[in-house]
């Protein structure tokens, strides 16, 4: 989940959703951009289905005890959270090996660093499910998935500074994340600069000085706002369910 808190209420973004608005933002990548085209469908159900794990868990949001706010995705357990990115990236390479890998590839590094068994043997596993896709490829090029990989983690990252930051927030308000630029793998390179910068032009535009993309990018964030007072009253999960969800056009412009 993608919490944001306010004096009285939270608003909050399922996973799954934030991972739609990745899609559409890598579906507007130039094609004349897109290394390894024969594979473009499988990198965009990647970036659309890279948080599949989440989606039935977010239905039902969990609440941190001890802070008393819903756990987002910075804070949510360490070991539900690697049995929920194992089920995903299994889910997505029933459908498609290759975004499978993708997926897997985006989840790895996130744990790489985490000196617990739980994680390591994650890591571990990752690492073999990956070699045991490439096995059963007839060619496999390691510097074209990075570069797709890298294309994933761009509409990732796109994403997260729509739906982490509030709408129409000035620039020294954005979430710590950002306020410096989006960095890009050096696979991209040739067609971007090393870090893309972005900001609010309103509540509904997003401009960036670097545009590799076709044209303006049309996104939906999709949110539900939860009152703290009901929340202590009902429970999490019943405000929630409860809760209709917000729809907020946003477009994102070349600056």
């Amino acid at each position: 989940m993608i919490v944001r808190e306010h004096d009285q209420h939270f608003v909050l973004i399922q996973q799954d959703h934030h991972a739609q608005i990745s899609g559409d933002i890598l579906k507007q990548w130039k094609s004349d951009y897109f290394h390894g085209i024969e594979l473009r469908e499988s990198v965009e159900y990647a970036a659309y289905q890279h948080d599949h794990g989440w989606k039935e868990f977010d239905k039902q949001p969990f609440l941190n005890d001890k802070e008393k706010v819903p756990f987002s995705f910075f804070d949510f357990p360490n070991l539900p959270k690697i049995i929920l990115y194992k089920h995903g990236i299994d889910e997505v390479q029933k459908v498609d090996s290759y975004a499978g890998m993708l997926c897997s590839e985006h989840y790895k590094r996130f744990l790489l660093n985490n000196t617990s068994l739980e994680a390591q043997a994650f890591v571990t596993y990752e690492e073999m499910r990956q070699q045991t896709i490439i096995d059963t490829r007839n060619k496999f090029n390691k510097r074209l998935f990075e570069f797709h990989y890298s294309l994933l983690q761009l509409a990732d990252n796109l994403s997260l500074y729509i739906c982490m930051n509030e709408p129409g927030a000035e620039k020294q308000n954005e979430h710590s994340f950002f306020k410096k630029g989006i960095p890009t793998n050096t696979t991209l390179h040739e067609f971007c600069k090393q870090k893309i910068q972005l900001r609010w032009l309103n509540g509904h535009t997003v401009v960036m000085n670097d545009f590799p993309f076709e044209g303006p990018i049309e996104v939906t964030i999709k949110q539900k706002v939860i009152a703290k007072d009901t929340i202590a009253t009902k429970g999490l999960i019943e405000s929630y369910e409860e809760a209709s969800f917000e729809e907020l056009p946003i477009t994102i412009l070349p600056e």
